[in-house]
């Protein structure tokens, strides 16, 4: 037999055990678990703290948390430079530079573990999210959803790959400080800066901000960003592994060309780039009897807290003729929406808002929206109206007195016109009339809302 030893190669399983080890190595040492600690903890915290934000639904909360990268990405840009500093800090630098492992070798542990414990942390984030929604929202647009959110989580890697190769090259104590304050400052005034394009190339928390509930960011912004973001990562990859000057000068080129990419990548419309609207979510979802009450698909977990109240209302409007007989939401998209929609016959519209539990917000609220201008959709431009006269005929075909809106209407901190002694003068005038009368000043008065004509004195005078 021969004396010659045979080495066998090594197994599968044995070369994934020793990486494992070597990432629970990383874990222990590096800054990894704390960074993602930090991550998770300032995260959720901030989502918690105003939950009414994103409590309406799935895109809704995507976006909130893609909004708190102004916080998280610097926080990940500087955990990756303090852990780019540790063989300066160590100084060991000179000794693993005379190892024969290559550099490459040696960094990559350090790159995916830090990375992927980032990643973690932002969906950890993101399941403590759903666990406050999952049982009130109805809506899931599945594709954008992740992809917003997997590009948020690669936003994370980005940063915290930049940190590295940034904390290697200046591993002096300020940096990881430093990368953080002008990390914010960046994200935040690109955000809001003048250009869109430049904003929606390079910020990660560019569209996030909640603007209405059918918002959502399209898919060709996301991947724009998601180039931008592999770019800057493969930058601060090369920072990190690089051993001479060259290729630290080189490092620069990916983010330039990731930058040139991106732009090409993004939809020229503006409106598509800053507040794009997802029809789907704007879709109505209508009770199957009638009188038919309607709200947008995102909202249709409170369609049934709204059916009693929008048919309380449309029976109020029933003592008028030619009522309306249907309650739709208005899905417009106030600020960005510059035109309203023509009326529709026997359509009354009303805002559905959403409390920070995802139930359906002011509920005392519905029915007297509904009856204010007793059922003429305001048009955007008839700028004829009484307060007063409308509040007080309101009123009369609810069959209550007119009341306050502070704490019922959202917004409404002061005592509003149509609750002053007038209104209840004019109210108390219509109480005492036959009722065949004050119906018929009532209807006089919706009749010059939809003429766009003044309704002022119609209350106190005959209708004849």
């Amino acid at each position: 037999m021969s004396g010659r030893v045979v080495h066998a190669a090594p197994r599968p399983e044995g070369k994934r055990r020793a990486r494992m080890s070597i990432m629970g190595i990383e874990l222990r040492r590096s800054a990894a678990l704390g960074a993602a600690l930090i991550t998770v903890v300032v995260g959720v915290g901030a989502l918690y703290t105003a939950t009414g934000r994103w409590s309406s639904g799935w895109m809704a909360l995507a976006l909130a948390i893609r909004e708190y990268l102004l916080l998280l990405w610097p926080l990940a840009l500087a955990a990756g430079a303090w852990q780019g500093r540790r063989e300066h800090r160590a100084k060991v630098g000179e000794l693993f530079a005379t190892t024969a492992r290559p550099r490459a070798g040696r960094m990559l542990p350090v790159l995916g573990t830090l990375g992927l414990t980032l990643a973690i942390a932002y969906l950890l984030v993101t399941a403590a999210g759903i666990a406050w929604i999952i049982t009130t929202a109805s809506y899931l647009p599945l594709l954008h959803f992740v992809v917003v959110t997997a590009v948020g989580a690669l936003s994370l890697v980005a940063a915290a790959w930049l940190g590295l190769g940034i904390g290697r090259l200046l591993p002096a104590l300020v940096t990881a400080p430093a990368l953080a304050v002008g990390g914010m400052l960046l994200v935040f005034f690109v955000t809001i800066g003048p250009s869109d394009r430049v904003a929606a190339a390079i910020s990660p928390a560019h569209g996030s901000s909640p603007f209405h509930d059918y918002q959502t960011i399209d898919n060709r912004v996301s991947g724009a960003l998601a180039i931008s973001m592999i770019a800057l990562a493969v930058t601060g990859l090369l920072l990190f592994v690089a051993d001479g000057w060259r290729l630290r000068a080189m490092a620069v080129l990916p983010v330039l060309l990731g930058f040139v990419v991106a732009m090409t990548v993004l939809p020229h419309d503006r409106d598509v780039l800053n507040w794009p609207v997802d029809p789907v979510a704007q879709e109505l979802v209508c009770t199957d009897d009638a009188p038919t009450v309607c709200v947008s698909r995102v909202h249709a977990k409170v369609l049934d807290a709204v059916t009693p109240l929008g048919r309380e209302g449309l029976t109020a409007l029933a003592k008028l003729p030619d009522a309306p007989t249907v309650v739709h939401e208005d899905t417009r998209t106030i600020g960005y929406d510059q035109t309203w929609p023509a009326a529709r016959d026997g359509v009354v519209t009303i805002e559905v808002r959403i409390d920070d539990r995802g139930r359906l917000a002011h509920p005392a609220a519905v029915v007297p929206e509904i009856v204010r201008r007793l059922g003429v959709p305001y048009d955007g431009k008839c700028n004829q109206g009484d307060e007063v006269v409308e509040r007080a005929a309101a009123y009369w075909l609810l069959g209550r007195e007119p009341r306050s809106d502070v704490g019922v209407v959202p917004g409404m901190i002061e005592e509003d016109p149509g609750t002053n002694p007038e209104a209840v003068s004019l109210w108390r005038g219509l109480r005492d009339l036959p009722e065949a009368e004050a119906l018929a000043r009532v209807t006089a008065v919706r009749d010059a809302l939809r003429a766009c004509q003044d309704p002022t004195g119609m209350l106190s005078r005959s209708a004849r």
